[in-house]
């Protein structure tokens, strides 16, 4: 690689940030840590900040900034925080690409600067797509912002269309099936965090583990998948395949399909996003054939897992509905994870949210932010009636 490009990692204190700052490390001649963005984990934030040195840093959350403020105050870093500091950051001139790895709705605003910006943006964020993957898409054209995709899934697809001419015939999402592929449906009321929490195959976050529980990351992704690759709903399945190699596949008119193949290692799309066009050397384990030597696909049970039929409706509702699916799951699934309702009841509270919901067919980024502030106050207030039960 010819320049040194300045690297902004929003989302630097979670598990993507996290792998990110490892591929960054092996590469210091490619690629310079500018800018540094976290959210609550203001210990582990300042341990990244004196390790690492970016010129800016910014905590989303103000009470966990004045948490670790003085100390910043002594190293070079200039040092900010709030949410509209977040946004400011994306704006940046002196930044090249930045990682989004906000998690949730939260990295909709700075997306949207940062695509108006022209960045080029690796996303491992697809919230933002879900709530507003047409507004979000459209800007990066106009704006000529270059979005590659970190999800494992829609980087697979990425590279399986890399130079290609024509559209797929139809997408083939691949997922693990998560932690409680095995559980048995009358077994899932009763699951707790820690059981949901204990992924087979990748270390992520909270929220995402527990989507990856429910399967409604499979449904965002499909929703993700959409706009990214301009595909109509019913081109793109889901597929379950414990095994995790095979990360997603595309099927041509002729029916030749490209499948894209890796250990699960979430380095490996992230070093992608960072040196495309290029290729740097590698820094995931190898697929290993001989050790790795079965490959299952299973059907999805929308049945035991709801969630993922009530994000297919959403998209093929489209209008406003995504962005209620979104809120609502994000509600309940910290609900989840703080104990205040039971992982049956997360698919429960997302439907009654759907049903409650009125949707607008004609919508600006304001309407967005202000459906979704609406669902998230609604699904509160069904958690509340649900804990009460207790």
């Amino acid at each position: 690689m010819n320049k040194t490009k300045k690297v902004a990692i929003f989302g630097s204190t979670g598990s993507i940030g996290k792998s990110a700052l490892d591929v960054l490390k092996r590469f210091k001649d490619d690629f310079e840590i500018k800018a540094l963005v976290a959210c609550k984990q203001s210990k582990k934030f300042l341990r990244q900040i004196k390790e690492y040195k970016p010129d800016y840093a910014v905590m989303a959350d103000m009470k966990a900034a004045d948490e670790i403020k003085n100390s910043v105050g002594k190293i070079k870093t200039e040092f900010s925080a709030g949410n509209k500091a977040v946004i400011d950051l994306a704006k940046r001139k002196d930044i090249d690409i930045i990682i989004m790895a906000i998690s949730g709705a939260s990295a909709l605003l700075p997306l949207i600067e940062a695509i108006k910006s022209s960045k080029t943006i690796a996303l491992a964020n697809k919230e933002s797509l879900v709530m507003a993957g047409k507004i979000v898409m459209n800007l990066a054209q106009k704006h000529k912002a270059t979005i590659i995709p970190v999800d494992s899934e829609h980087s697979a697809i990425f590279q399986c269309l890399e130079g290609k001419k024509y559209k797929p015939a139809r997408i083939y999402l691949t997922g693990s099936g998560g932690p409680l592929i095995k559980t048995p449906k009358s077994k899932l009321r009763n699951i707790t965090p820690k059981e949901a929490l204990n992924h087979p195959k990748w270390s992520m976050g909270k929220k995402i583990t527990i989507d990856s529980a429910t399967l409604m990351n499979k449904g965002l992704e499909v929703i993700e998948a959409m706009h990214l690759f301009s595909m109509p709903l019913d081109k793109i399945k889901v597929l379950i395949h414990p095994e995790a190699i095979i990360h997603s596949m595309v099927e041509f008119s002729d029916g030749s399909i490209l499948a894209q193949l890796a250990s699960p290692d979430m380095k490996l799309p992230i070093e992608y996003a960072l040196s495309y066009p290029e290729r740097l050397k590698a820094v995931a384990q190898r697929v290993d054939f001989i050790k790795n030597n079965k490959i299952t696909f299973l059907e999805a049970d929308i049945s035991k897992f709801p969630c993922l039929k009530l994000a297919y409706q959403a998209a093929k509702k489209g209008y406003t509905y995504p962005i209620v699916l979104n809120a609502a799951n994000e509600v309940a699934v910290w609900a989840f994870l703080d104990k205040k309702i039971k992982f049956t009841d997360i698919p429960l509270v997302i439907k009654k949210i759907m049903k409650k919901h009125k949707p607008l067919k004609k919508y600006n980024l304001k309407d967005i932010l202000s459906v979704d502030n609406q669902a998230r106050l609604d699904a509160q207030k069904i958690i509340e009636r649900l804990n009460s039960r207790c």
